[in-house]
């Protein structure tokens, strides 16, 4: 039977809930529609976009009767911008929603009938909170814009004259590299056309130090001068490090080896009384302010007494395994990402702290020498992209029998499956499941989980 909606028809719906992405859910005679653009509690006048076998996709054109939750987004851009998707909808909405989609994702894809879900962690600050901003130069009448891609689009960059996400002194900058650029009379990268010279602007912020640094991204050849851009960007007693960065390919990327141009190579941010030196390419997470709520809950779940052997898997620049390390015996790191690990290991330095090793290596493949290296874990902290522990690296970090494992994630979808291949084949107990509101204004959700492991189980 085939589905009861068309592509580019118009239906009028109610919107019952959010689901994990952000998108409104809504029912059809018992057929799913997620509507973009549309909040729970909401009468809609949708236009479908896309139609698959078992739901549809639509985008509400109107609001026919709002939700009580709706409130009025503060900033100017919002609905056009893509990157916040729920100024409109009460904050203790937000949270109450992400709460529930981790509690979905665990009962109807990890199969846990009564999770151990604990209540989310709201945000401390739901505005300015961000560490790190990726702009897009677009054209305009004026000349080279800064911006942000438009909601649902790659190809259309929006301009803007304020972001609320980031602080004062990082919208101050954003403007005055604007001004540069239209001064010098630079021509902002065409991304359909593949021409043009200016393509992004990172900046990052150490919140708790007030530093900042400053990426250029272009494509190929020098067309700036540098001492002047290094002149503007000096009038801000934050800016500490300026970097220029060259993609001649057609992806949009930043992460892209650097010249350093002026200042120092690094800046420093503060978590939880330890210094942290952040370069450009390497991770940290974007809301300092929560990160250190993270941090803390993990290292409750982690429960050292101090002599642990401790696995830190993807561990970036070291927060975690730093963190911990005052509590454990030895902390063992590991990390893809070789900037990311010289940056760990001069952080520990940094610190004074004698008792954490970081290594680069792929973590499904480096596992098996780091018990020979290091012995057996008694905690094994894994902190992994979005996409989760899929295939080796699950069955390799499983395999180490470690007795308690702490897992941070930032996707509940694949949190679920891990956590259900982890009990069902390497007889790993959830104990508790904390979700962290990291990112207000957007469906991301992060969450700590802690697991032990039964005894008596055999590994497979």
């Amino acid at each position: 039977m085939g589905a009861p909606v068309a592509r580019g028809e118009e239906l009028e719906l109610h919107v019952d809930s959010l689901a994990y992405g952000g998108n409104g859910v809504a029912r059809l005679d018992g057929f799913v529609v997620f509507v973009r653009r549309g909040l729970p509690g909401d009468t809609v006048r949708a236009r479908v976009t896309r139609v698959k076998r078992g739901f549809a996709e639509a985008v509400a054109e109107e609001v026919l009767a709002a939700s009580a939750d709706r409130v009025e987004a503060p900033c100017p851009h919002f609905g056009r911008c893509g990157g916040c998707r729920f100024q409109d909808y009460a904050y203790e909405r937000q949270i109450a929603a992400k709460e529930a989609q981790v509690r979905d994702a665990l009962v109807r894809l990890g199969g846990f009938a009564e999770p151990p879900l604990e209540p989310i962690v709201p945000a401390a600050s739901q505005y300015h909170y961000r560490n790190k901003l990726e702009y897009s130069f677009t054209r305009s009448a004026d000349g080279p814009s800064l911006g942000f891609h438009r909601a649902g689009r790659w190809d259309e960059v929006l301009p803007v004259d304020v972001c609320l996400l980031t602080t004062d002194a990082g919208n101050r900058v954003r403007d005055a590299v604007q001004a540069w650029a239209r001064e010098e009379k630079l021509e902002a990268y065409d991304q359909a056309a593949q021409t043009g010279y200016l393509r992004h602007l990172v900046l990052r912020e150490g919140r708790n130090t007030g530093q900042m640094l400053v990426q250029l991204v272009t494509a190929k050849g020098r067309k700036f001068e540098e001492e002047y851009l290094v002149e503007v960007l000096r009038r801000f007693p934050e800016v500490r490090s300026i970097h220029w960065a060259v993609n001649d390919t057609p992806a949009e990327v930043t992460t892209l080896p650097t010249t350093l141009l002026w200042g120092e190579d690094a800046i420093e941010e503060e978590i939880l009384g330890l210094r942290f030196r952040v370069r450009p390419n390497a991770f940290l997470q974007t809301n300092t302010e929560m990160a250190e709520t993270l941090y803390e809950i993990t290292r409750a779940f982690a429960g050292l007494t101090g002599g642990e052997t401790v696995y830190d898997l993807y561990c970036g620049t070291g927060t975690i395994g730093l963190a911990l390390a005052a509590q454990a015996l030895t902390v063992w790191g590991v990390e893809i990402s070789e900037e990311s690990v010289a940056c760990a290991i001069e952080n520990a330095e940094l610190n004074g702290i004698t008792n954490a090793a970081f290594f680069a290596g792929n973590v499904s493949l480096a596992l098996e020498e780091l018990r020979e290296r290091a012995g057996q874990p008694d905690v094994v902290v894994v902190d992994p992209p979005r996409a989760g522990l899929a295939g080796k690296a699950l069955r390799r970090m499983a395999a180490l029998e470690a007795p308690r494992v702490v897992y941070v994630s930032c996707n509940p979808t694949t949190l679920a499956s891990d956590l259900a291949l982890l009990r069902d084949e390497f007889g790993y107990e959830l104990l508790r499941c904390r979700p962290v509101d990291m990112f207000p204004h957007t469906p991301h959700i992060e969450s700590v989980s802690l697991l032990e492991r039964r005894a008596g189980v055999v590994a497979p």
